[in-house]
Formats: structure tokens, sequence, C-alpha cells
């Protein structure tokens, strides 16, 4: 089931519905200096989402909340709007994703007097995303009687047959019960591929909790996906992101 949808609904939400993509490019990376607006392949990596965002011909919005002013002209240059730019209190090393999404909804309910009718998080460091995968992750939120389409990987090795250390530095398996299994046989597990987040925006302007959240899995290959933490990352990315083109 990669590159799409694990199921197909029919129910349709509403017509003219109006989305916002908010990328969040908070500045001040300390691993990789600059991270949000280092070069990837040719240009700046946030471009790949702003370009993505506006391939996508979905949104009626596409904004980038940045407390850094670097960022603010780059993601200006490549057509996003910066039309504020981040608090104080959402800038910091401890601010959430969800903290800066409800900043943002939240302006722009009350300052720009504007209500959209789905909310799109893109990263910043997120080249893996297309056009493609945002349509069909917005058609999923509008088809289908759920909340939230988040896109997922599976893990490519069973976390079931996973070691841990224990107190005398001994490795041994967390569950010994799944020791002679064959991995075919183990539930796959996912986890976040990290690169956008789509959201039926009634659920920020109710402030629902996370527990209530009804989730839809948008299902990715290994090769869409990396986490970029460090240089080394970053470098596999590359490698991915040039295989992917060749496909």
């Amino acid at each position: 089931m990669a590159n799409g949808v694990g199921k197909i609904c029919y129910k349709k939400r509403g017509l003219s519905m109006s989305a916002i993509a908010i990328i969040t490019a908070r500045g001040g990376s300390k691993r990789i200096p600059k991270k949000n607006i280092k070069e990837f392949c040719g240009k700046p990596i946030i471009a790949y989402s702003i370009e993505a965002a506006f391939a996508s011909k979905i949104f009626t919005e596409v904004m980038v909340s940045t407390d850094d002013p670097e960022i603010a002209d780059i993601a200006i240059q490549y057509g996003a709007k910066v039309p504020f730019l981040r608090s104080n209190e959402t800038s910091d090393d401890f601010s959430t994703t969800r903290d800066v999404l409800d900043e943002v909804i939240a302006t722009y309910k009350t300052k720009l007097k504007r209500r959209f009718d789905y909310v799109c998080c893109i990263y910043p460091t997120a080249p893996f995303v297309s056009a493609k995968k945002l349509r069909e992750a917005y058609d999923m939120l509008k088809d289908c009687k759920t909340d939230q389409v988040i896109p997922v990987v599976q893990f490519s090795f069973p976390p079931q047959r996973g070691f841990i250390i224990d107190s005398a530095g001994a490795l041994r398996y967390k569950w010994p019960e799944n020791q002679r299994k064959r991995s075919q046989d183990l539930e796959p597990f996912y986890h976040d591929a990290g690169q956008f987040y789509f959201f039926d925006a009634e659920v920020f302007y109710k402030q629902k909790q996370t527990t209530e959240l009804s989730i839809k899995p948008y299902i990715l290959s290994d090769l869409e996906v990396q986490d970029i933490d460090n240089i080394e990352d970053w470098q596999i990315a590359e490698i991915k992101y040039q295989l992917a083109q060749q496909r």
C-alpha cells in the first residue's frame, strides 16, 4: 500500500472548501546551522515545501511561520506569505508544532479575520513532499470521515524483535516471546514520516484533544522518507531525493 491510501472512503464533506498551508520554519538550528534555508540539491530546502504547496493548487493561502527575517525573505522570494513573525512564546526550544499552529490559526482568525476549513502543516525540511501527495492527502481528508491525515512509513525492522540493554549491561530481547517468530508473522508497525499533517480546521477551532482525533494514514515507501537531524542525514536525504527523481 505504498504511495497512497490504505482505505478508500466515499463520503463527501462539502464543496468549495478553503485550505491553508502552514510551513513551520523556526530559526536557530544548532545541529545544522541555518537548516531551514540550507541548500539542498540546488536550492534552499524550504523551497521544496513551498513549491509543492503551490503546485498542488489546493491552498487558498501558503504561509511560513518563522521568527527569522532571513527565512522570511527567502520564503517570500518563493511566493509564500509571511504576514507576521512568530511570538517569543512559540520561538524557543520548548515550543511544539501544536503551539505554532494554534498561534497561526488564532492570529488569522482574530487579527486577519480569516478562517479556513482545512489546515496543512508542512515541515520546511521535507523535500520529499510533492503536490501529488498533498492532493491525495487532501482528498482523503475531504472524502473520509476523519479529523487528520498523517504520512507514515513502515519500520524497516520489526520493533517487536528489538533489544534493550539491562542494568547489568547485558543485551536482551524486550519481548522474548517474539524471538523465534518470523518477521512476516509480526504485525507491521509504522512511524510518522515527519513531512506534513492535514487537519480538519474545526479540530483547532474547537480545541479538541489529540486523544479524540480520528486519524487516517497516508503510507509512504522508505525511499520517500528521511529524518534530517545531522549532516549525515542530510547527505543521505540528498542521495534518496536524487534516486527518487530518477524513478
